[in-house]
């Protein structure tokens, strides 16, 4: 554990702030990131932004994984998110190559607001999309959600009161860009394995030769593989050794029969949709009760 982890969160949180306000006042010399990992939610991509760190030209934010600017901080302004980037003058160039800055939150790709903010003030921005079967996400998501204390109903309790407890909040969220929804971020496990009309949203407003999908079960079944296939889409060589490790893993466990068979015919037919749509068959698509990796 190192010493920053060993201390209070009131202490790393105000040691957080005081390291954006000061560096806010380089802001204009800072980067801007070069792709954002947009999610989704329980799919790997904190095992992904792991085997990131490791690579010598892919840089990540100098604080936290998820800076949540595009949905849950965007009121703070450009200067606040160029604080959380390296000085232009401090990136890496290895062998004529120039390093590429990223950051990685997963509630990007399921906030209603946040895909037009980033396609609008990032032109020129790659995305990285993690999908995982939709089933196991969403029973992932729940337990995720219950241990850390944001839900204390059953899974199949969850699954039948989702509408019922999520109801107006995304009209709500975008008819308000300054509301935050406890609900709709916590509370929709369904509706965030809903992947189509999420990648949508970016397929829209992004071209496609900008976005790289990738799926949990064919990374974590060939790491090296996809991770190859990831970087030169993001224009950086292969790196030489990279440890690739799974990261907040959840125990795995029997999922309630009503809860599966109700999120199995909420998603019959995605995988023809998102092949359609990304021109790559999901690996969970022939299988009958396929379980993923975290």
């Amino acid at each position: 554990m190192s010493f920053r982890s060993s201390l209070p969160e009131p202490i790393r949180a105000a040691a957080r702030r005081s390291y954006v306000a000061l560096a806010g006042l380089t802001a204009a010399d800072r980067s801007l990131p070069d792709f954002i990992l947009v999610g989704g939610q329980r799919c790997g991509t904190t095992s992904l932004f792991r085997a990131f760190e490791q690579h010598p030209l892919i840089v990540r934010p100098r604080l936290n994984k998820g800076i949540n600017y595009f949905d849950l901080n965007y009121h703070r302004g450009e200067a606040w998110y160029r604080a959380h980037f390296p000085r232009r003058n401090r990136t890496r160039r290895v062998h004529g190559v120039d390093s590429v800055t990223f950051e990685a939150s997963g509630y990007y790709m399921f906030h209603p607001l946040a895909p037009a903010r980033i396609a609008n003030d990032l032109p020129d921005i790659k995305i990285v999309v993690m999908l995982r079967d939709p089933v196991e996400r969403a029973f992932s998501a729940w337990k995720h959600e219950s241990a850390r204390g944001y839900d204390d109903v059953s899974f199949d309790e969850a699954v039948a009161s989702e509408s019922f407890r999520t109801e107006g909040e995304w009209e709500r969220m975008v008819s308000d860009p300054n509301y935050q929804s406890f609900a709709y971020r916590h509370y929709s496990y369904a509706a965030r394995s809903d992947y189509v009309p999420q990648l949508q949203q970016f397929y829209d407003r992004i071209p496609a030769a900008r976005i790289h999908v990738l799926y949990s079960e064919s990374f974590f079944a060939d790491p090296k593989h996809e991770f190859t296939r990831l970087v030169d889409f993001l224009g950086v060589p292969s790196p030489q050794a990279v440890t690739f490790e799974k990261h907040n893993a959840r125990p795995s466990g029997p999922m309630p029969i009503y809860a599966r068979n109700v999120l199995r015919e909420r998603f019959q037919g995605q995988a023809e949709e998102l092949e359609k749509l990304t021109g790559q068959r999901p690996p969970w698509a022939d299988r009958k009760d396929a379980r993923a990796e975290t």
